[in-house]
């Protein structure tokens, strides 16, 4: 009887102890927080914590797509714990690492377009990233009068452009192409090395109107042949004096043009090996990097680089001196006409325009002789 009265008693004790214990536990059992329970239902970071793991596993490509699928994911859920700043510069870290540079440039360019958003820590680490993704492509600068015009770079539709549009191509020949209703389309060829920097200004001139009633044709003058007219006719042997002055003329521009150019971009690609000398010390490069046995493979690009530059720098200065000699030749003419006859030769009725661009450079004759 005892002993039962004994069980009864425990049995009591345990039945209050649990009843009174129970909401004690369930107060101070701390409670999931609401930004980690979004989290967990929210797909933009459902994919940063996939790119986060494949990242640190070295799976670069997993990591890249996982930021990628978390960047478009971002546009639908904007309240996501990670911002989109971060997740882009993420994005193009992961590229870099995949030698993806024009994409690593788009996307650390756009991180850091909103670096107010990220720790001082991320934004040097995005900051370096880029450094080195922009050295190995081209950056385009390009700004386009009227705002409203379309722009296609290598036939792709950029879209409308306001301000000045910062764009990142890979090394090469491209093609920009602007129109506008109511404008002339305008185009402009450039060719792009690693590194270089270039800027664009497009201004699409007004279409001309054209008349609805054309002028008739003008009646040809007739040609007079009277024995003055015939005297005063120069004779084969006494013009090609002028004809070949006119060649020396021609010849001068065109090699002053050429050489010009010529010195121009070897100016350019001096400046672009300048810029990236810069940012490769700032990597923790040396000027005795290139010339050891594990030389990385950018020395490669560099030397030739150097190299072309040297070229053009040469022939330039081979084309000035080629444009220098014909202009005191054809110089030394009029005045070896002058003392021998006496008189100032005829003024010719030639006009010379030079005709330059970033490929090419001549000159255009207009007249009769």
């Amino acid at each position: 009887m005892r002993c039962g009265t004994h069980l009864l008693v425990i049995a009591l004790a345990l039945g209050a102890s649990t009843g009174f214990a129970s909401p004690a536990d369930a107060q101070e059992r701390p409670s999931v927080p609401a930004r980690q329970a979004r989290s967990d239902g929210s797909p933009v970071n459902d994919h940063v914590r996939r790119a986060q793991r494949a990242r640190d596993a070295g799976r670069w490509t997993e990591a890249r797509d996982a930021y990628k699928a978390a960047l478009e994911a971002s546009e639908q859920f904007p309240s996501a714990q990670v911002d989109p700043a971060e997740i882009a510069g993420e994005l193009g870290c992961c590229e870099l690492a995949l030698f993806n540079y024009r994409e690593a440039a788009e996307h650390l360019t756009r991180s850091l377009e909103r670096r107010e958003l990220l720790p001082l820590a991320v934004q040097r680490r995005f900051k370096v990233a880029q450094l080195r993704a922009v050295f190995y492509v081209v950056t385009l600068l390009l700004s386009v009068e009227p705002p409203d015009a379309e722009v296609f770079i290598d036939g792709e539709r950029v879209g409308r452009i306001s301000g000045t549009h910062k764009v990142f191509l890979e090394r090469g020949r491209h093609v920009v192409r602007a129109r506008a209703p109511g404008r002339e389309e305008s185009v402009h060829v450039f060719n792009g090395e690693r590194g270089a920097k270039h800027e664009i200004s497009m201004q699409l001139p007004h279409a001309a109107v054209s008349s609805t009633k054309e002028a008739p044709p003008a009646r040809p003058e007739p040609v007079s042949t009277s024995p003055a007219a015939r005297a005063q006719a120069p004779g084969p042997r006494a013009s090609w004096p002028g004809t070949l002055r006119i060649g020396g003329i021609a010849i001068t521009t065109a090699t002053a043009a050429t050489g010009a150019v010529l010195l121009l971009r070897a100016h350019v690609i001096h400046t672009s090996l300048r810029e990236g000398d810069v940012v490769r010390r700032q990597q923790g490069w040396t000027s005795h990097t290139c010339r050891e046995a594990s030389a990385p493979a950018a020395c490669a690009d560099i030397h030739r680089q150097v190299n072309q530059r040297n070229l053009l720098a040469t022939l330039g200065k081979v084309s000035l001196a080629t444009s220098a000699v014909f202009g005191v030749a054809t110089a030394a003419s009029f005045l070896t006409e002058a003392a021998f006859f006496g008189a100032a030769p005829a003024a010719a009725g030639v006009r010379i325009v030079p005709v330059t661009t970033s490929e090419r450079a001549g000159v255009l004759l207009e007249g009769a002789w």
